[in-house]
């Protein structure tokens, strides 16, 4: 699971995620400059996801690798910073035989409660290399029902799970669910299916 830190300095969000008062941690730390501090053993619990679901999972935190992306939020990710995430993300899904669709935000599991790892990320570069995944604007059906398919299975109204779904595949895109939304869905339905329409 993908985050980014919310913070403008990555060492210091570093020592917060290793402090007890935090009550938060993460398995990974990535800085600007591609530096990547390990805290947290993969084979461990991090406290980085919170309330939330993706599929048939709700407790995230005992079924995920929680990554701390240095970034406000309001400005691009770093090139070495995406070379090194690439790197890792790559690793880990060898490692654990984890497929791309089940590579995710930390908006996806928490939709309206988070939005990170925000519009500013680049997951259509993490798809090109196989680390991810992006949908082609084929297919209909309903919207929701698709959208559980895929893995958005957090208890959200239709309005906050179109938010999130749009902060990842359709970055700036404002106003009523549209045919293209539809479409996304539905190719995200029909090819990474998490659980059944």
């Amino acid at each position: 699971m993908l985050h980014y830190t919310a913070m403008d300095c990555a060492q210091k969000a570093r020592d917060w995620l290793c402090h007890d008062d935090a009550q938060v941690s993460a398995h990974y730390v990535i800085a600007p400059d591609g530096t990547i501090w390990h805290l947290v053993d993969e084979a461990d619990r991090a406290w980085h996801a919170g309330a939330g679901a993706w599929g048939p999972v709700t407790d995230v935190n005992s079924r995920s690798i929680g990554i701390e992306i240095a970034n406000s939020g309001a400005t691009p990710f770093a090139a070495p910073q995406m070379d090194a995430l690439e790197t890792l993300v790559g690793a880990i899904m060898a490692r654990h035989a984890i497929p791309p669709e089940r590579v995710i935000g930390h908006s996806d599991m928490a939709p309206g409660r988070k939005i990170d790892p925000g519009a500013r990320f680049d997951w259509q570069r993490l798809a090109r290399h196989g680390l991810a995944v992006w949908p082609d604007a084929q297919g209909t059906g309903d919207f929701l029902r698709n959208a559980r398919c895929f893995g958005y299975t957090a208890d959200v109204q239709p309005d906050t799970l179109l938010h999130s779904f749009r902060l990842r595949f359709r970055p700036g895109a404002t106003g009523p669910l549209d045919d293209t939304d539809r479409a996304l869905m539905a190719d995200l339905a029909h090819r990474w299916p998490v659980a059944p329409a």
